[in-house]
């Protein structure tokens, strides 16, 4: 356990996932845009056979076609430095090739960063070729060690996995992926954007590369119904005759509901800080009824991010639309009912509340990563 712990393979996981989410997010943008208004992604854009519609969908669908590139280099990086991009991008390219998949992808950076680590300590080479060590001697050491493993010894297994995952998610009965897309939507709701979002991400971007996009639709689709249901609560609380934000949440939701929108969910961060367990608790209900209804209701975006701009790339986009609903609606219905009345010396900030006042947290003092 203690040599795990020293490995950091999370650690390493979730620092390449947060190299990979600008990526994901700029290519989603692109090819959802680009479908969105009729453009289809393309082999190749032949000059005067395409329209620019067709251009952002190819360039977004071509970025996304890279992820497990993408993910090997992050985590090379991670473990290694600089000398471990150049193997973890060969290596990358080569569980691309062999059809190994974004799995393929995570099991090559973790296989180049750690063989260009061994390189580095344990490889001895004469003075004057030291200095050649990390951008000839260790890319090219490490990316033909690890590539042929790659080749000949990881891809089998991977591609039989990634297989058998794939045909056992697609025989789901309708009970089965409603329970599916609840555990989904609770995992990717509770901790807005952090490392247990960050995981399922993982999980679920591997199975959209093997066609399926249930899940990662799922996960989508909560965080952007989170920050808009925080939103439609303040007005459901009226009905019920309580304040439940003071001024600095209401004004902070200005922000964090078109970033919702937009599937960025960090915004709400400063509003759950002030009352963590009331926030998450609701959060896990709503995305819970959100996910088993998406997953159940057939949802399949086939782009991994992009909020709204989601729908138009579903076969189906009103189940799509119940999904978000469902989830926003029961997210805001939650909130209302759970969260504490604010007195009017409460909102006010008169309240002498003793040592234990707090101050409300704006989005402007955490820093999102």
């Amino acid at each position: 356990m203690n040599k795990l712990k020293e490995l950091n393979l999370k650690g390493h996981l979730l620092t390449a996932i947060s190299y990979l989410i600008p990526i994901v997010c700029g290519a989603g943008f692109l090819i959802a845009i680009g479908m969105g208004f009729g453009g289809e992604s393309q082999e190749e854009l032949v000059q005067g056979q395409f329209s620019l519609w067709d251009a952002l969908a190819t360039m977004g669908g071509t970025a996304l076609g890279l992820l497990p590139v993408v993910i090997a280099a992050g985590i090379s990086y991670s473990i290694a430095e600089k000398p471990g991009i150049a193997p973890g991008f060969v290596i990358g390219l080569t569980a691309n090739v062999i059809g190994a998949g974004f799995i393929g992808g995570i099991l090559g950076g973790f296989l180049s960063g750690y063989l260009a680590l061994a390189v580095l300590k344990y490889l001895k080479v004469p003075k004057w070729a030291k200095g050649l060590m990390p951008t000839l001697i260790v890319p090219f050491v490490t990316s033909i060690i690890g590539g042929l493993i790659m080749v000949y010894i990881i891809g089998a297994p991977v591609a039989a996995l990634t297989s058998l995952l794939t045909n056992f998610l697609e025989n789901l009965g309708s009970s089965s992926l409603l329970v599916f897309g609840g555990v989904i939507g609770i995992l990717s709701g509770v901790d807005y954007g952090g490392p247990i979002n960050k995981t399922v991400f993982a999980f679920v971007l591997t199975l959209q590369a093997e066609g399926i996009n249930g899940p990662i639709t799922a996960l989508q689709l909560v965080n952007t119904a989170t920050p808009v249901g925080f939103g439609l609560a303040y007005f459901l609380a009226k009905l019920f005759r309580k304040n439940i934000y003071t001024p600095v949440e209401v004004e902070t939701l200005k922000s964090a509901v078109p970033m919702g929108f937009v599937n960025i969910v960090e915004g709400v961060i400063p509003i759950v800080m002030n009352d963590i367990i009331r926030a998450v608790v609701a959060t896990a209900i709503g995305g819970a009824a959100g996910g088993a209804v998406s997953m159940s209701l057939g949802a399949d975006a086939t782009v991994p991010f992009g909020g709204v701009l989601m729908l138009p790339t579903m076969s189906n986009p009103w189940a799509g639309v119940a999904g978000l609903l469902v989830n926003i609606i029961v997210t805001a219905l939650v909130l209302a009912l759970i969260k504490k009345h604010k007195s009017e010396e409460q909102i006010l900030g008169t309240e002498d509340k003793g040592e234990e006042d707090e101050e409300d947290i704006e989005l402007d003092d955490i820093k999102v990563t």
